[in-house]
């Protein structure tokens, strides 16, 4: 499974890392993604990987448990 994701999509940024001579070289921005454990309506367990921005939110509107 790719650094994304599951539930909204979201992935990794990619940009330039700026030296004080204004060098540029790239650099990316991960995600901070988190395994959860959900199970769906036939009562499969699936691990799925969430960032933690969606995880807050999941718990916050009581969908994960």
């Amino acid at each position: 499974m790719a650094r994304k994701d599951f539930i909204t999509g979201k992935k990794a940024l990619s940009g330039n890392s700026r030296s004080h001579a204004l060098n540029a070289t790239k650099r990316k921005w991960n995600l901070n993604l988190q395994k959860i454990k959900v199970t769906d309506e036939k009562g499969k367990v699936m691990t799925i990987k969430v960032s933690a921005r969606t995880l807050k939110t999941l718990k916050k509107n009581e969908e994960l448990m």
